[in-house]
């Protein structure tokens, strides 16, 4: 696909017989599901995302998703044949950030580095909201740590080198 583009969400289900559809949320920025306007739909085996138009959506509280109502998606069958597809905005329109702040998107795939010895960790894989943020980190040995993503464990997120340095907490990730 385009580097041009940013992936916001996944479509996982229809809801109800309107032609409205499920997604699971891949940012932190709700007028992305909620303000009308053009969105770009990606579906699973295309390498390009072609133009949809968002109608209106709504947050489902106690789900973690938002119910979206899409141009042209009028039953639950259309609604249906989206699933597995990706929501996608371009790039330009990626907000800016305070100082502490990050998009997701800039942390997966980031190599992880123990402050102390400068040993790799591993590899940033996801972020994960429990409370707070939390990194998911695969180790070289395969091995999955989950890394609260507060500054006193995470100090060094720096973007420009492609790095991450930890000061993890005795029993962390061992």
């Amino acid at each position: 696909m385009a580097s041009e583009f940013l992936e916001i969400g996944k479509i996982v289900a229809a809801h109800g017989i309107r032609g409205e559809v499920r997604v699971y949320p891949n940012s932190d920025f709700p007028e992305r599901f909620e303000v009308p306007g053009e969105r770009w739909l990606l579906r699973p085996n295309q390498q390009e995302p072609e133009p949809i138009r968002l109608i209106g959506g709504r947050y489902l509280d106690g789900k973690g998703l938002y119910v979206l109502q899409l141009e042209g998606v009028r039953d639950r069958s259309a609604a249906e044949a989206l699933r597995g597809c990706t929501l996608h905005v371009p790039e330009r329109d990626r907000p800016q950030l305070e100082d502490g702040e990050f998009h997701v998107s800039d942390l997966i795939g980031l190599p992880v580095y123990h402050q102390a010895n400068q040993a790799l960790v591993g590899t940033v894989t996801d972020v994960m909201t429990a409370g707070h943020d939390l990194l998911e980190v695969k180790s070289p040995q395969g091995k999955s740590i989950l890394i609260p993503f507060v500054e006193a464990i995470v100090p060094v997120v720096n973007l420009r080198d492609r790095r991450i340095e930890i000061t993890p907490p005795s029993g962390l990730i061992e």
